[in-house]
């Protein structure tokens, strides 16, 4: 069942319980990644292994995801600075124990391409917070395919 969660902003990022934090180099510029990110929110489910649909909501405000497995949240969109920066936090989730959850996309130029790192932020009662700790490899793997097939889809 879908909960609304804590409407925390994007220094929670910085100051969450739970931080996890994922970075790779890409060859394609800062500014395809950050549409990409930003703008192709429809392509996330081309690239992201996990989502099954992402639609714009809001006018680009915000976002509904839905992942494999059935789960579903609903994002609004925090910070939106192209080419560098895109933050958006969960408002509703069916994340059973979650309080708060953040994500945040820091792209900087390298001489090869792009340098993406992605924060996932969050809260939640005891044994949430344990269970996020412990799927840090999986965030990690979901990450690292991800910023492939990205790459991929980028520079085709």
């Amino acid at each position: 069942m879908a909960r609304r969660l804590r409407p925390v902003e994007a220094g929670f990022v910085r100051d969450a319980p739970v931080r996890h934090v994922f970075a790779r180099n890409v060859s394609a510029a800062p500014e395809r990644v950050y549409r990409a990110l930003a703008e192709d929110v429809p392509g996330w489910s081309e690239w992201f292994g996990a989502v099954t649909l992402a639609r714009p909501l809001r006018e680009g405000a915000g976002r509904e995801i839905r992942l494999r497995g059935g789960m579903r949240f609903e994002e609004t969109v925090l910070v939106a600075k192209e080419p560098e920066l895109y933050v958006y936090r969960v408002d509703v989730a069916g994340a059973p124990g979650a309080h708060a959850l953040v994500e945040e996309w820091r792209l900087a130029p390298v001489v090869t391409g792009t340098r993406v790192c992605w924060t996932f932020a969050a809260d939640g009662t005891p044994p949430f917070r344990l269970a996020l700790r412990l799927a840090r490899p999986g965030l990690d793997r979901a990450f690292r395919d991800a910023v492939t097939a990205l790459d991929r889809r980028l520079t085709r």
